[in-house]
């Protein structure tokens, strides 16, 4: 045990936890109330929360595939813990959720998060590299905010410079996907003169 503020460790269980705070607050299952608070508002139509997936959108899943390159038995992995691991999305569903992001920091009328909370999110909290759900560098228009999501079969990343107004989202169905999404990154970084990623890459 370490006092608050001294050390940082990555805890997708604690997303177990705010998971539960949403249901009891809103008195809804979370992925109905994540529908209503966050996928509609932001116009994410190709996006849920369900495991198993549905077997009407069975078809339009991308198998994963391991390292050696072969398929994940099944086609991919149940995963019960919805707020950890349990989102279905498209690169464009994910690329409209950060221009609410964008639209929040321009606008005090946006229409998923309020202005305040998505500065908030911004902010770095150390010991570690993270603020509130994505890791954080630079400052500034050089602020860069970074999510890699990485479960058995599939890597993917977001990278979204908020106060610039760019970003991308890359998303591969592949343990070994990591190499080509840093790859694309790097390739956009340089097209369209990002300020360095630093660390976020590493």
């Amino acid at each position: 045990m370490t006092p608050p503020g001294t050390a940082y460790a990555y805890s997708g269980g604690g997303y177990e936890i705010i998971e539960a705070v949403i249901q009891d607050v809103t008195g809804e299952p979370f992925a109905a109330a994540m529908k209503t608070l966050v996928l509609e508002p932001a116009g994410m139509v190709d996006s849920l929360f369900a495991q198993p997936l549905p077997d009407s959108l069975v078809t339009r899943a991308a198998t994963g595939h391991t390292q050696d390159g072969r398929e994940v038995p099944g086609g991919w992995r149940v995963v019960p813990e919805l707020a950890a691991g349990g989102l279905w999305s498209t690169p464009e569903d994910l690329a409209k959720l950060l221009v609410a992001l964008v639209q929040a920091i321009k606008s005090a009328r946006a229409p998923v998060l309020s202005q305040d909370t998505v500065r908030t999110m911004l902010v770095r909290q150390p010991p570690g590299p993270y603020g509130l759900g994505a890791a954080i560098s630079g400052e500034g228009e050089a602020l860069a905010l970074m999510k890699r999501g990485q479960n058995i079969g599939y890597q993917s990343f977001l990278i979204l410079f908020p106060f610039l107004g760019q970003g991308m989202v890359v998303m591969t169905n592949s343990d070994n996907g990591t190499t080509l999404a840093n790859a694309l990154v790097r390739r956009a970084g340089q097209t369209y003169r990002w300020p360095p990623l630093g660390a976020l890459m590493d």
